[in-house]
């Protein structure tokens, strides 16, 4: 049972059980990436095998496989699909930046280049855990971008076939290939490449812990999104909700994952006792009951701050917390004060499902913490930017004592050296 507890009783820090969920894999990902990386294709087939129960003889998913599954989908989720993708470029289109120059002093050009990520790798988790908005989310942002590749690695069933559902959605996002392998192996093989997949430069994505890991271990040689922790939902409600509906939300992300944390934060201990009840009456409907026992029983809470849901607004921004609900009659008089949050779903009639899925905001979001600092999936992940000098002549001569000077002060002989050289007397 969720254990509901008065402000203070829990420091702001031991509200979200927070771990790291990489702490005990990094050994036999470190041994996976190195024999990746020295047998390529042959290595993919073995653990591909040994953790998956398929036995391939080719990685990569055919204009064939992709076809049957899109034709066999059903038409009403295809129709969802299309319309959350139509949702999510939306939203994310609005996100573009454009290169700039700036030429407003006589001889003086210096500006910003927009390039867009040349290929990009994308993790799809596959098994029980298979998320067909995860590729919507993370693939529909570098097409925007204008990234020339998009790769695609998801584990096979023991078949040796995708989920359906990812094929069907990776087909109206526009990813370019798909590959069958999994795990920290995957990530691997994007990271150095193979015989078959291509080295990308950026993998982005969410996994278990040995593909949180494996990004971690690779980052440097590629970019990579984020280490993401396991799910978090902060829900701030008052005594006017319907108890039932907040329930709903708490154990929409304790069903993720046994390590997921929902919290409640209300002013009132009637709707608090109120909401738990909720909670027994709900889980024991769910087919992952026994996932969202665990995350309710070792890390869900209620936290109850009398009276006071502007306090309830300082627990949240202290936590930083991945998912925040506001449902409270007037969200958008609190809306100011959120600080730290990965996303904000306002009011009574939004429930974070709604931004996992529909509405268009990204749901590649930062966790344990780390939105204090980052930011969700954006455009802005799949494209880099290199700036652009040009002076002529004229306009070095009459900077070149200034940076000689400034040089000086650094002692750096050489950098002013290089400024004045071009005007010493032959």
């Amino acid at each position: 049972m969720i254990k509901i507890y008065m402000y203070g009783e829990v420091p702001n820090s031991e509200i979200f059980a927070r771990r790291n969920p990489t702490s005990d894999v990094s050994d036999a990902v470190s041994d996976i990436i190195g024999n990746v990386r020295k047998n390529g294709d042959s290595a993919l087939f073995e653990y591909t095998k040994k953790f998956d129960g398929a036995e391939l003889t080719c990685l990569e998913v055919t204009e064939a496989e992709k076809e049957e599954a899109f034709a066999a989908a059903d038409p009403a989720f295809i129709e969802i699909l299309r319309e959350a993708a139509d949702n999510i470029r939306a939203f994310h289109e609005k996100q573009v930046r454009e290169s700039f120059i700036i030429n407003n002093k006589n001889g003086i050009l210096i500006g910003q280049k927009i390039i867009p990520i040349e290929k990009v790798g994308l993790y799809v988790p596959g098994g029980t855990a298979a998320y067909p908005s995860t590729v919507l989310m993370d693939s529909i942002p570098a097409k925007i971008a204008g990234c020339g590749e998009i790769v695609m690695v998801t584990p096979p069933g023991k078949d040796g076939k995708i989920n359906p559902g990812i094929l069907a959605a990776a087909k109206v996002a526009g990813v370019d290939r798909i590959f069958k392998v999994g795990g920290a192996q995957a990530i691997a093989a994007l990271a150095y490449g193979t015989e078959s997949i291509p080295k990308t430069d950026k993998i982005v994505g969410p996994g278990n812990a040995f593909v949180a890991e494996a990004k971690k271990q690779v980052y440097g040689l590629v970019s990579i999104d984020m280490i993401a922790g396991p799910s978090e939902i902060l829900v701030v409600a008052d005594s006017t909700c319907n108890p039932k509906f907040i329930a709903a939300d708490l154990l929409s992300q304790a069903e993720h994952d046994k390590n997921a944390s929902a919290v409640l934060v209300t002013d009132s201990m009637n709707f608090a006792e109120a909401v738990s009840d909720e909670i027994e009456s709900q889980i024991a409907e769910l087919p992952r009951y026994e996932i969202a026992r665990t995350s309710i029983d070792v890390n869900g809470k209620i936290i109850v701050a009398e009276n006071n849901i502007r306090l309830s607004v300082e627990i949240a921004n202290e936590i930083a917390p991945e998912h925040l609900e506001l449902c409270v009659d007037n969200p958008f008089d609190y809306l100011d004060s959120i600080k730290h949050a990965g996303s904000v779903f306002l009011g009574k009639n939004c429930p974070e499902a709604l931004g996992d899925y529909f509405a268009g905001p990204n749901h590649t979001l930062p966790t344990s913490g780390t939105a204090r600092f980052s930011s969700p999936l954006s455009v802005d992940d799949f494209i880099k930017k290199t700036q652009i000098t040009y002076y002529t002549s004229d306009a070095l001569s009459k900077a070149a004592d200034k940076i000689a000077y400034f040089a000086a002060k650094e002692g750096l002989d050489a950098h002013a050296k290089s400024a004045k050289i071009r005007f010493e007397k032959k």
